[in-house]
This record gives C-alpha cells, structure tokens and sequence, in this order.
C-alpha cells in the first residue's frame, strides 16, 4: 500500500473532523485563540519602548539669568527632560521628585552667572529619581549633553580657558543604579497579580466544571458568604508572598524598606481587593480552565508590560500611558517602590490610594453582579 493510500485509510481523519467541528461550535475559545495574539501585538509592538525621554522635570532657578534660561533651554531640547514647573526651593523641589510628580529636578546657584562671567566654572545640578535605572540613564546622558552643548556654545563667544559650564548629575534612592532595588518592590506585584487574578478565575470556574458550585448554592449558605469563603484565602496567601519577597529582598539584594510596612499592608489590601475582582469577573465570564487561562494572561500581559513595571510609563506613547492608567498594578507599582525606596506616606500615595479603592470597588461590584446571574 503506497504511503497515499496509508494516509487516506488512516483513522486520524475522523478525528480531526470532529475537533474542527468542537472547535467552530466553541467560538469564544477560537475567538480568543485569534483574536487575542493580535490584540496584544499590535498594543504592545505601539505601546513598549526602551528609549525614555521626556521625564517631568521641576527647576531650581537661583540665578534668574539670562545664562540659566539658555541652560534650562538646552536641557529641554535634549528632549529628555519636560520642564514641568519652576519651584521656590529646595524644599519644593524634593517633595516634588519625592512625591513622583516629577522624576528630575534642576538647581541653579545664585552665583551661577557671576562665575561665568569672572571666568570660574559654574556649576548647576541636575538631581535624578535613580528608583528606576532606565530613567536615570536617560536623565544623565541628557544632563551630560546639554552641559556640554552649553559649553561649547559659551566658549564660542569667550576667550577663556578651562571649562565654562559644569552639570553634575546626583541620582537619589539608588545611587548605585541597582536594577534590584528596582525589579524587586515590582515583582511584590506581578505575583500578587498572578495569584489573584489566574488562579481565582481558574479556581471558581473548576467549581463550576465539577458541579460542586450548583451543590454549595442549594446549601444554607448565603453568596456573600460564599465569596468570602472563596476569596478570603487568596488574601492571605497574596500577604504571606509579599511577606517572603520582602525578606528575600532584603537578605539576598540589600533593597532597603524606608517607609512604613504598616502602611504598605494596609493599602495592598486595595490592591489585593481590585486584583479578586478582575479574576472574579473573568470566572463570569468564561466556561472552562482553558479559557480562564487564556482570559487571565490577556488581562496579565498588560498589567505586566504597561504598568512601569519593566518598561518605563515615561517611553510610551500617551494613548498607551492613559491606558495603563485602568490597572490596578500600575497605581500599586507606585505605591511600593514610594514606600520601600523612598520612605513616602499617605500625603504622597493618596492619589494612588484613592485610585485602587475605586478601582477595587468596581471590580467587585461589577464581577458580583455578573456572578449572581451566572449562578441563578
């Protein structure tokens, strides 16, 4: 029998009928199968990229020259500086940069001006949030840029000798550009992430497929508390892995933990409450494990990729910084790498806070209700 033959004779082709035929009739497993691959590639190949510029940046200016505009000026044109405001002090500029509304800062002495024009090397600050190492690169060779375009520009129109200009570049809460001290706080929420979002849609949709969802209705118990039942769990266990990466952190990177673990507790429980109700909303809507999983890593993926967590938020596009704004984890990112770099408190956070109390609240909300039909 020739190998044509063979084939046609074969039993696979029954079979493979049959799984065509499940697969057209199951449309929102082939509709995820198709769609999502694309849906991501184009949000992701748009949204991600490694070149930061144009970091928020607050000025300093002591001099109020002539000389410290041209400088603040080149420092712009780089493009990797936003000049985002003017501020009074020294004061006002560290609660800014501490705050996060902006990610650099620019100090120019009062004796900025006299020193060039006496002939001496002025010299101006450029001071960095070095929390995230790719940002404070950008900042740096920004810094390093302007100050010698500045210069070159400056010794054009003198005859003096040495160097006319200096900016030197001070990085803040991570002097050492230590990627550690930055992937460590973010991975505190990629996992929770995982846990409460993967495995509680997963978990309460093999309730359904096993029919032990349908049994635990017709029981005594109320739905309020069987969600508890069913949640509750998760938040002990997203405590107890925050917990363990904090340890490991400390004790096999050195990442230093400034602020108040009480705090940081506290508001990962908004985290943690968002997170349940994004898992919970999926398990309403898919049927199968299968499913969940697929659901799960395409609400994942860009929690993970437009979040900050990896990439900076400052090299997207703004259409995908607005969309990153929706996540749960990209308000959270703030909150953890606030509180254990850098030591801020709930006057800084609030806004983060307010954010994933709304954001918790809707999810839950929105995953009930949709659950309650689901189980009528």
């Amino acid at each position: 029998m020739s190998l044509r033959e063979r084939l046609a004779a074969s039993t696979i082709w029954p079979m493979l009928w049959k799984e065509f035929i499940q697969m057209r009739r199951d449309r929102l497993t082939l509709g995820m199968m198709l769609g999502i691959p694309a849906v991501q590639l184009a949000m992701f190949g748009y949204a991600i990229q490694t070149e930061v510029r144009h970091l928020p940046t607050v000025v300093l200016d002591e001099s109020r020259s002539s000389e410290s505009l041209a400088l603040v000026d080149q420092l712009r044109n780089t493009g990797n500086f936003d000049i985002v405001g003017y501020v009074p002090d020294r004061k006002a500029l560290d609660e800014e940069i501490r705050a996060g509304r902006a990610m650099a800062g620019v100090v120019i002495p009062p004796t900025f001006l006299t020193d060039l024009r006496r002939g001496r090397t002025a010299q101006a600050q450029v001071i960095v949030d070095a929390a995230d190492p790719l940002a404070s690169s950008a900042a740096m060779s920004g810094a390093a840029q302007a100050g010698a375009a500045r210069s070159t520009a400056i010794l054009a129109q003198t005859t003096g000798r040495g160097p006319p200009l200096e900016v030197r570049v001070r990085p803040w809460y991570n002097p050492g550009l230590r990627s550690a001290v930055y992937i460590v706080p973010g991975i505190i929420g990629v996992l929770l992430s995982v846990t409460m979002i993967l495995i509680t849609s997963m978990s309460i949709v093999k309730e359904r497929e096993k029919g032990t969802l349908e049994q635990l209705i017709v029981t005594p118990i109320d739905k309020t508390s069987l969600m508890l039942g069913k949640l509750v769990p998760f938040v002990l266990v997203g405590y107890v892995q925050m917990t363990v990466i904090l340890l490991l952190g400390r004790l096999l990177f050195d990442v230093p933990i400034r602020g108040s673990l009480a705090l940081l507790y506290l508001l990962t429980f908004a985290f943690i409450v968002a997170s349940l109700g994004m898992g919970l909303f999926i398990s309403t809507v898919v049927r199968s494990q299968a499913q969940a999983m697929q659901m799960g890593f395409f609400f994942l993926l860009p929690n993970i990729l437009l979040s900050g967590f990896m990439f900076p938020r400052e090299a997207m596009p703004v259409a995908a910084q607005w969309l990153g704004l929706v996540l749960p984890l990209t308000h959270f990112l703030k909150v953890l790498r606030g509180i254990i770099l850098k030591g801020v408190g709930v006057s800084e956070l609030w806004t983060q806070t307010l954010v994933l109390v709304a954001l918790s609240t809707l999810f839950i909300v929105l995953s009930v209700r949709r659950f309650s039909k689901r189980i009528e």
